[in-house]
């Protein structure tokens, strides 16, 4: 017997609805729903909840092969948490550049290190391109830790790419106007996200 049927012979034994299963066990009617029409599986604190609350084992509710989709599931669920994490906080702290001198400015023949709140001896048109792909890479940040539960498709495919394009844009505008500190920031910033998608491959 697989697991959904297990679940819903577990249930009805007890005489309760999906509903109220849900209810105790703190989770939404739809989780229920869908563990027992078979199109998904519980995450472990669930299933070790489920176990409890009806007082069997795990082993009773799962197959080995079961129980190995769901620990992979439960693995891939987390390293995409540390990854959503990674890139989030990589991002929010681009936030630095409106604060330490990492942008040159020549003032009477001389190079200044400024912060960005403080560049002024630049084209304007530059210095706008600068505070959007600083504020546009932060913002992606924040967002990216506030949705990291979101499981909308699209969300979910291109959060990284999205993550990643915007880095390089700006690597490429710091190098292109010789900005080499805030360059080199982004390019390391892009190097550990490379890596950290490479190893999850």
């Amino acid at each position: 017997m697989e697991f959904n049927e297990k679940l819903q012979e577990l249930r009805k034994h007890k005489g309760l609805t999906q509903e109220e299963l849900a209810e105790l066990l703190f989770v939404s009617r739809t989780a229920v729903s869908k563990w027992e029409s078979g199109r998904g599986y519980p995450n472990i604190d669930s299933l070790k909840a489920i176990a409890r609350f009806f007082g069997v084992t795990i082993d009773e509710l799962l197959s080995g092969d079961e129980l190995l989709t769901i620990a992979e599931k439960d693995t891939e669920q987390k390293e995409n948490h540390i990854r959503d994490l990674v890139f989030g906080l990589l991002d929010i702290s681009v936030a630095v550049f409106f604060f330490l001198p990492l942008f040159g400015q020549k003032v009477n023949g001389i190079i200044q290190e400024v912060s960005l709140l403080s560049l002024t001896g630049i084209a304007s048109y530059l210095r706008i391109a600068y505070f959007v792909v600083a504020i546009g890479i932060a913002v992606f940040g924040i967002l990216t830790l506030a949705l990291q539960k979101c499981q909308q498709l699209f969300w979910v495919r291109n959060k990284n790419r999205i993550s990643l394009i915007l880095n390089a844009v700006g690597v490429t505008l710091f190098i292109i106007s010789t900005q080499p500190y805030a360059a080199i920031l982004l390019f390391v910033f892009l190097v550990i996200k490379g890596l950290m998608l490479i190893k999850s491959r």
